[in-house]
């Protein structure tokens, strides 16, 4: 532990907000236009059809002028209505807390919560909506990024459409990190944003929006109008034909379509690709560092956060701050029911690139060993490395 001034982070590994690309941060800067004027109109139509194309999906992507946080909280108002029975799934921290948002609108809540190391499984929700025929509507975080751990969506999503009940994602920090869109899961309300696995920053969020939503919140008394929680005060906001609500994020706007079009460029394949092979070799190395991963099964680590157990004795904050310190590198701690119980190196956007891996483990084995756990350093780095050179040699 040291006195010492802090410094700005050389590099940030943490599960978000994520180091943006220089490309979002240069269109960021951009001069600031009128909300009004003809050509942001026509401007901000486009980036709501390109990332529609980004989603897969078939209508221009609504987007939330604001963090994602806001926009999921919006959802549970907006689609919930006081005559609703809610199945929400809990395997971490985000998704708990989306059930505190779903208790001030809905007539009762049903909850699968399961150790926050653990994932959902489809069987126990075929089996809940079985015994309960009156849930109309299920949430799920994909990735709970306190934990690390991802949930097997595409499964999820097939039993929730097969029971016809709406079914609201939250995929901030998988979407763009891996294979997964709303079609696939058959989301109703799929909430994404630029500022994790697509490199942007974290002050604005899009989303698809089913049919079956949108006629879910006009039969809805209570959802919300004129106010931030509203999702469809904005529905048709992206045509250039339509007011705005209230003031957009103009420059907010600009880095969501550099990052969409950054993604779209490289190939969401070769993005997929480099995120789970970053994991991959983080995870690896984290073994080989003598360390335990927080997830009880390697098969639900999220190949955009790697959780690593804290050892026996050790503080959280010791660790960060070491690493941060003594290498300039900032990592994640855990949150919630999590906090004190984990270490987070976040795989996202620019830093979903296999030298982090090995950054990370280096920073991570350093600032252990010299809080007097004895990590194997060497053996770290040469499993990371071995990962990486299989893949790429």
């Amino acid at each position: 532990m040291t006195d010492a001034p802090l410094r700005k982070p050389v590099i940030t590994l943490t599960a978000g907000p994520v180091q943006g690309y220089s490309e979002v941060l240069q269109a960021m800067a951009r001069p600031l236009g009128y909300d009004y004027d003809p050509w942001f109109l026509g401007f901000y139509e486009a980036v709501a059809k390109k990332c529609a194309q980004a989603l897969r999906w078939p209508e221009p992507a609504l987007i939330v002028q604001a963090e994602p946080a806001v926009a999921i909280e919006a959802a549970a108002a907006s689609v919930i209505g006081r005559r609703d029975v809610v199945l929400n799934l809990a395997s971490g921290v985000y998704g708990k807390g989306f059930g505190y948002w779903s208790a001030r609108y809905h007539k009762e809540m049903v909850e699968i919560e399961v150790p926050y190391d653990e994932a959902i499984d489809p069987a126990a929700v075929a089996a809940a909506l079985q015994a309960r025929p009156d849930i109309s509507v299920v949430s799920v975080v994909h990735h709970d990024t306190p934990s690390g751990t991802i949930n097997p969506l595409v499964e999820i999503g097939e039993v929730v459409h097969a029971h016809g009940a709406v079914l609201i994602v939250d995929a901030v920090s998988s979407f763009g990190g891996m294979d997964i869109h709303p079609a696939d899961c058959h989301a109703d309300v799929f909430i994404t944003g630029p500022g994790k696995c697509l490199g942007g920053t974290p002050g604005v969020t899009f989303v698809a929006v089913s049919d079956k939503a949108w006629q879910k919140m006009e039969a809805n008394p209570d959802c919300p109008f004129a106010s931030i929680l509203s999702l469809k005060d904005w529905k048709n906001a992206w045509r250039r034909d339509q007011p705005f609500p209230f003031t957009p994020s103009v420059a907010e706007i600009s880095g969501l379509d550099a990052a969409i079009d950054l993604y779209l460029e490289e190939g969401p394949q070769a993005v997929w690709a480099r995120h789970a092979l970053t994991a991959a070799a983080c995870r690896a190395g984290i073994k080989a560092l003598g360390c335990e991963l927080w997830a009880a099964r390697e098969a639900i680590a999220s190949p955009t956060t790697t959780s690593v157990k804290v050892p026996e004795a050790l503080s959280d904050d010791a660790i960060i701050e070491i690493a941060r310190q003594r290498y300039g590198v900032m990592l994640s701690i855990g949150r919630g029911e999590t906090l004190h119980k984990l270490i987070r190196i976040g795989h996202m956007g620019p830093t979903a690139e296999p030298v982090y891996a090995l950054v990370a483990v280096a920073a991570l084995g350093g600032a252990l060993k010299a809080l007097g756990f004895p990590a194997k350093l060497g053996a770290g780095l040469e499993a990371a490395q071995a990962v990486i050179d299989a893949a790429r040699g």
